[in-house]
């Protein structure tokens, strides 16, 4: 239940703590004092959305916050999953709005996201209000009203199972077909693209192998002279002795002095390696030469290869490794493509079958709303009568249609108002004050299948007057026992069923306009009450009216 609420800066209200029973809590006041600002109040602690307009004028900031005890088990299960302890069994809810339009919330003193808020203060809070009633003016929205009473969620989860499987196969078809309009181009570019590349037949790294061998051949010239020149100085040539003459030379004489010191003969050693190294060397010259060879076919060949690899990178690439793979791409979608014909035809198959196992679902939560229906109309009829409607007759009108997230189902709630007359849509004849006691009745029977601890009713009673707000006040009374009630309303007969009533009003303080919020003892009821009854001329014939009034609505 709300236990508290702390409002500072909000419109014309400058500062108001307000205290609320767990019963019935009933606002009234003159037009214009600020009722409807408590409930906008209410609706911005519950992580609605609020405009900076609702900040009082010169203000900086509005500040609303609100206690809550006596927290339900959805509640505490929400407050675990966001990480928060309740204190001392409480909940404390805070909102900031500033006046540049930004706003802040807090939970039990931790800074939240509104949105978290507004998941916490769904669970907190039901508000009703004169804009309620345009869903019963709404026939796709009955459908709900329906289901929340009958408890159909979870046959609507697994409905709704099947029922997104079904969408996604059918999406993936749509996709499929899509494919096949387009199919034939596609195959024949796919062949040309698998033609280009598997004759080019590029092998990995080819391009960097080709280009190294390119670079040497478009070198060969000077290569080989180098190579002929550093050849002949190691080995030596017909007209001159090499390297490898000299190191001979050399070593005959060092060779003289190894038995003798053995500094020759390490150097002796040494030296032959060189000379071994040096002829080694020599030879691998004479290859490299021979290598070296001009040949104008193989280098046509290579400057030839290394412009079709460029050209297939800069259309496939950029590196050859995704040229090459292009290549399996392309005969992969070509295969594909080849047999999608095929997989569109399993895919329809699948459909069918998933399409008789949703209608099947369907019909199991049609044949389910339809029982719950006689029940929903039963209640609701005996609430109704209670409230004053006894010729009103309900009908929860239910056909079939095509199949939506909901089912297979359209439900429309008729109502005959008149004895002899044929149910029509609410929308074509109901008036405001029928709208107002049919959503109540609506609320009364759907307020036991939910554990919401706090319903809010703002001006139920337009339309209503005389017997008729008597017993919404009844009912409201009878509500409150089970679930706290915050009402606001103009009329006697509602405000004497209170077990809280409080009292909105406007006062002039300096040049500012103020709204008080006060609770009333039972001489001030006398005279609030007596005032909705008569008027500004409060007498003591209405004041004896009042008490009366009063006391025969305790007594229940």
């Amino acid at each position: 239940m709300l236990e508290e609420i702390y409002i500072e800066n909000l419109a014309v209200i400058e500062k108001a703590t307000v205290g609320f029973t767990d019963n019935l809590n009933v606002f009234t006041g003159e037009t214009g004092a600020g009722k409807s600002i408590l409930i906008n109040g209410i609706n911005a602690l519950l992580g609605q959305r609020v405009t900076k307009d609702i900040v009082r004028t010169g203000a900086k900031k509005a500040v609303i916050s609100g206690c809550f005890s006596k927290l339900n088990s959805q509640v505490l299960e929400k407050m675990e999953e966001l990480g928060i302890e309740a204190e001392d069994g409480k909940l404390y809810l805070t909102r900031e709005i500033n006046s540049d339009g930004g706003s802040t919330g807090r939970i039990n003193s931790r800074s939240f996201n509104i949105s978290a808020i507004r998941e916490l203060g769904a669970l907190l809070v039901t508000i009703h209000g004169q804009h309620d009633n345009q869903i019963l003016m709404s026939p796709e929205k009955h459908i709900d009203i329906l289901d929340s009473y009958s408890d159909a969620q979870p046959l609507l989860y697994e409905y709704g199972k099947i029922f997104h499987e079904l969408q996604e196969l059918s999406r993936e078809i749509s996709r499929k077909k899509k494919e096949q309009d387009g199919k034939q181009a596609r195959l024949s570019q796919l062949k040309e693209i698998i033609a280009e590349l598997t004759e080019l037949n590029a092998k990995p790294d080819e391009d960097t192998e080709v280009d190294e061998e390119l670079n040497i051949s478009k070198n060969a010239v000077f290569l080989s002279e180098a190579a002929f020149a550093a050849e002949r100085l190691l080995a030596g040539d017909e007209d001159s002795d090499g390297v490898d003459t000299a190191l001979g030379q050399a070593l005959k004489q060092l060779e003289t002095g190894t038995d003798i010191m053995q500094e020759f003969a390490a150097l002796h050693e040494r030296l032959s390696s060189v000379q071994i190294e040096t002829a080694d060397i020599a030879s691998e010259l004479s290859s490299l030469i021979d290598k070296l060879g001009a040949d104008p076919q193989r280098f046509e060949w290579l400057n030839q290869r290394s412009r079709e690899l460029e050209k297939a990178k800069i259309k496939y690439g950029p590196t050859l490794d995704d040229v090459i793979a292009a290549l399996d791409k392309a005969q992969n979608e070509f295969d594909e493509l080849n047999g999608s014909e095929e997989s569109l035809k399993g895919l329809l198959e699948m459909r069918a079958e998933l399409l008789k196992e949703t209608s099947v679902k369907a019909a199991e939560l049609s044949a389910f709303r339809k029982k719950a229906a006689e029940r929903f109309v039963a209640q609701v009829t005996e609430e109704l009568e209670f409230l004053n409607m006894p010729k009103v007759k309900l009908v929860v009108d239910i056909t079939q249609g095509k199949l939506t997230h909901s089912g297979m189902d359209n439900v429309e709630f008729l109502i005959s108002a008149n004895v002899g007359e044929e149910p029509r849509p609410i929308a074509k004849i109901a008036s405001g004050g029928e709208l107002s006691r049919i959503m109540l009745a609506l609320k009364s029977v759907i307020a036991d299948k939910d554990s919401i601890g706090t319903l809010i009713f703002d001006e139920i009673d337009t339309g209503v007057s005389g017997r008729a707000a008597q017993k919404i006040g009844m009912k409201l009374k009878a509500i409150s026992k089970y679930r706290q009630v915050l009402c606001v309303t103009h009329l006697s007969q509602m405000a004497v069923m209170a077990d809280n009533h409080l009292l909105i009003e406007k006062k002039i303080e300096g040049e500012r306009t103020v709204t008080h919020i006060r609770p009333l003892d039972f001489e001030d009821r006398k005279q609030e009450i007596a005032r909705i009854i008569g008027g500004d001329t409060v007498t003591e014939l209405t004041l004896q009216n009042a008490e009366e009034l009063i006391r025969e609505a305790q007594q229940l």
